[in-house]
C-alpha cells in the first residue's frame, strides 16, 4: 500500500490506461466513464498526498460521467437503421394481385417472390387480379393489402 501511496498519480494513470483498454472490448461506455474517473482522481493527486480525497474525486467524476454524459452520448451511437425481419420487414412492399381480394373470399398476392393470402385493408374494397397493392399490415399468414393509386395518361 505504500507503494501505491508513493505513486498515487501514476497508479491512478495505470488504472485509467486498463479502464480504457478494457472499454474497447466491451464497447458499453461504462469503463470509459470509469476511466475518465480515475484520470479525475490522477489529477486529484497532484493537489493532494490523500489517498481518500482522490479516491472521492474519482468516485464523483465517475458517477458524474455514467449519469449525465454516458445516456446522451449511447443515444447518440446508437441512432442506427432499425433492422425489421420476418413479415415485418414486408409491410409497406407493394405486390401483384395474382388472385381477386374481396374481403368475403381472400386471395393472393405475389410479394417478394412468395405468394400470401391477402385481404383488402379497406373491407369495402375488391382489388381485381393484376393490380399493384401496397402491404398495409400481416397478420399471421394474411397480407392485409390497399391498392396503389395509377396516374391516368
Amino acid at each position: 500500500m505504500d507503494w501505491i501511496r508513493e505513486h498515487m498519480t501514476e497508479s491512478w494513470l495505470a488504472l485509467a490506461i486498463v479502464l480504457g483498454v478494457a472499454e474497447m472490448f466491451s464497447l458499453d461506455l461504462v469503463l470509459i466513464m470509469l476511466a475518465t474517473g480515475a484520470l479525475g482522481g490522477m489529477v486529484a493527486s497532484f493537489f493532494t498526498d490523500s489517498f481518500a480525497i482522490a479516491a472521492v474525486v474519482a468516485l464523483i467524476t465517475s458517477v458524474g460521467m455514467l449519469a449525465v454524459v454516458r445516456p446522451g452520448l449511447a443515444r447518440k451511437l446508437d441512432h442506427g437503421p432499425e433492422l425489421r425481419l420476418g413479415h415485418r420487414k414486408l409491410v409497406g412492399t407493394q405486390g401483384i394481385v395474382t388472385e381477386t381480394v374481396t374481403s368475403l373470399t381472400p386471395g393472393r398476392v405475389r410479394l417478394s417472390g412468395e405468394l400470401w393470402s391477402a385481404q383488402p385493408y379497406d373491407e369495402t374494397l375488391t382489388i381485381e387480379s393484376g393490380e399493384t397493392v401496397e402491404v398495409f399490415e400481416i397478420r399471421g399468414a394474411t397480407a392485409y393489402v390497399h391498392p396503389v393509386p395509377r396516374l391516368e395518361p
